[in-house]
């Protein structure tokens, strides 16, 4: 099974897999962090058909003058010139797809997931951003953390996290049809009625049910972060402390005390919100 999760985002969509990102036009780069790939789209080029005809142009020629010296050379014409057919197009096609903006293609395996909304785009972007917090305080954390183990923990937890946000998606779907029926010119008996409110109670069921979930892992992630830059700026801090005291030490000629803040409390609560993570 792939260890690794992809995420795409563009302006209209945030594309979660297990498997490669494709953009369906426009062109991304990829940044790799941990077990985490994310595809950023790249700056369309602006180019204009009558530019990328001129670049076009211009490879062809030296494409045709380099056929024509395979041909002179004695050797057969029309495999370099296949060749320099095939470069041409697909050089026009590369233009053609670079000057465009990136958009990522939505996949077709059931365990992709899409968010569209809004509301949820915004609550993955802030875990992600987290995410990218919690990874800056690993080289100062070494010894006290599994980095592999951390990583594999914080990448499920995105995982978790967007496979519930893709079904508050849903569910705010379902809701906002199922509210429409609240003012439908029927009976307050008709059975109709009545298995539309049970189902909008099972629904918003649902959508507390995820909400306090989706909160739940975020809270986890962020707290991860806090711990970690709460340390480590707390043992920058112990360190010019002692720094401060020798200095002081030697212009007052006493000898320089244990003052330093004790940080074994803060590193169990370093501890403590990885296994939260985790979890």
């Amino acid at each position: 099974m792939n260890a690794d999760l992809h995420i795409g985002t563009d302006p209209e969509k945030v594309v979660v897999s297990a498997y490669r990102v494709r953009t369906r036009t426009g062109r991304a780069r990829s940044r790799r962090t941990g077990s985490v790939v994310e595809a950023v789209p790249r700056r369309p080029t602006g180019r204009t058909r009558e530019v990328r005809l001129v670049h076009a142009g211009r490879l062809a020629l030296a494409l045709l003058l380099a056929s024509a010296l395979v041909a002179a050379a004695g050797l057969t014409w029309w495999l370099p010139a296949a060749v320099s057919v095939a470069l041409l197009v697909r050089f026009w096609r590369w233009q053609a797809r670079a000057a465009r903006p990136a958009v990522f293609a939505a996949p077709r395996d059931p365990g992709s997931r899409v968010l569209w909304s809004a509301p949820e785009r915004q609550a993955f972007a802030r875990a992600l951003t987290a995410s990218h917090r919690v990874r800056r305080t690993w080289p100062a954390l070494s010894g006290m953390i599994d980095a592999p183990l951390a990583d594999r923990s914080l990448t499920r937890a995105l995982d978790e996290l967007a496979t519930l946000l893709a079904r508050r998606q849903e569910l705010r779907r379902v809701r906002a049809g199922l509210d429409a029926t609240r003012d439908a010119d029927i009976p307050a008996d008709s059975p109709a009625r009545i298995a539309a409110d049970t189902q909008r109670e099972r629904a918003d069921r649902l959508w507390r049910e995820t909400g306090a979930a989706a909160d739940r892992i975020l809270r986890s992630i962020e707290a991860a972060a806090r711990a970690g830059e709460s340390f480590i700026r707390e043992r920058q801090v112990a360190a010019t402390a002692r720094d401060a005291e020798r200095a002081l030490a030697r212009v007052g000629g006493v000898p320089a005390a244990d003052s330093a803040p004790e940080l074994a409390e803060r590193t169990e609560v370093v501890i403590a919100a990885y296994r939260d993570l985790a979890a």
